[in-house]
């Protein structure tokens, strides 16, 4: 089967891969129909390359279930399905705790087992979901970031009325926002640097935005707030700035949840890490997107609400690839090409 294959940083490849085969009874193999490309995706391929050479990539799909184990009851062939990529084991402290998203073993898909940037792709019955017709391919392919970014604001108990601040306007900000929304949010600052992000942030559901390049974004903020600073702040960016920065647009007693990876060290001013202390701010940390009952509140949520139209990732897509052209745009992403939002592949041709 055609698929893209990591062998190191700035080095992937479009070339055949073995099919996937039904081994476990719970195993199942799915026609990949859309796949999309993680941000951590893009620095993986400019930075930290593979964990294993030649690997499979990808872990953000929508597709057709091709085939199934003799164990699975609660799926068929021609099902439409999203897949949670995270695969857990199940025997640590935290797995047996229900609290998934910390096993000390995690993985997900495209990192040690074979990936979703090919035409067929396998999974365990548990992390296939079924998606009703209202959400398309397209859609349900970013089921999985929706759950990232919801994952983490149910950490922050987001209360209707509340204000919040979601720094960085990419996918997961981007879906945070509407998220924000869902929940009651009152006011939903949008802080980032591109205007053009900010306005598709009003789009989506921010009711203000503030670009950082215009001054420094708590003090804009406290403009728009009357001085209180939000409940919620979040970190959505992943820069060594932003990750400072966000201290700093907490009222006190509020609350910070990082949901960006920076990939690099954290240099925090005295200023912004005083706010910690003297604010007495609670801080989280979000990692993945599953909890108990496998996999989770987060993906059942994400799917409904897709289907009511309330999330919609559609406006973030500016690509719809072949996965030949795999190559071209993570070299593009790697130079930091302007214009370059969610990228879909369709490992096994665009639909008519």
């Amino acid at each position: 089967m055609k698929s893209l294959r990591l062998y190191k940083a700035r080095d992937i490849r479009y070339e055949e891969a073995p099919m996937p085969e039904i081994i476990k009874d719970d195993d199942v193999i799915i026609k990949v129909m859309v796949a999309g490309i993680c941000g951590s995706d893009g620095h993986r391929y400019s930075l930290l390359g593979p964990y294993i050479e030649g690997m499979v990539w990808g872990h953000e799909f929508s597709g057709v279930v091709e085939k199934v184990g003799p164990g699975v009851t609660n799926l068929k062939v021609g099902d439409r399905v999203t897949g949670c990529p995270t695969l857990y084991c199940g025997e640590c402290e935290s797995c047996k705790k229900g609290e998934f998203a910390r096993c000390d073993v995690l993985k997900v898909i495209g990192a040690k087992d074979p990936g979703c940037f090919a035409q067929y792709t396998k999974l365990p019955a548990e992390n296939v979901l079924k998606i009703s017709d209202e959400v398309s391919f397209e859609k349900a392919s970013m089921v999985e970031p929706s759950c990232v970014a919801l994952h983490g604001l149910y950490k922050t108990q987001l209360q209707p009325g509340d204000d919040i601040a979601v720094m960085g306007c990419g996918t997961i900000g981007l879906l945070a926002i509407q998220w924000a929304k869902i929940f009651g949010a009152r006011k939903i600052v949008a802080i980032d640097i591109d205007q053009s992000k900010l306005d598709l942030a009003m789009s989506l559901g921010a009711t203000h935005t503030i670009n950082s390049l215009d001054g420094p974004p708590h003090e804009q903020l406290e403009k728009i707030t009357d001085g209180r600073r939000v409940d919620v702040a979040v970190e959505s960016a992943g820069s060594k700035i932003t990750s400072a920065q966000v201290f700093a647009l907490a009222k006190k007693g509020g609350k910070v949840v990082f949901l960006g990876i920076p990939y690099g060290d954290i240099n925090i001013e005295r200023f912004y890490f005083e706010r910690i202390v003297r604010n007495e701010l609670t801080i989280f940390g979000s990692w993945n997107s599953v909890s108990s009952p496998f996999p989770g509140k987060e993906w059942t949520s994400a799917e409904h609400f897709m289907a009511t139209g309330a999330v919609d990732p559609s406006p973030l897509i500016t690509h719809r690839l072949d996965l030949s052209e795999g190559p071209e745009i993570f070299e593009k992403i790697a130079e930091r090409t302007p214009g370059i939002g969610k990228v879909l592949f369709y490992p096994n041709g665009k639909p008519e």
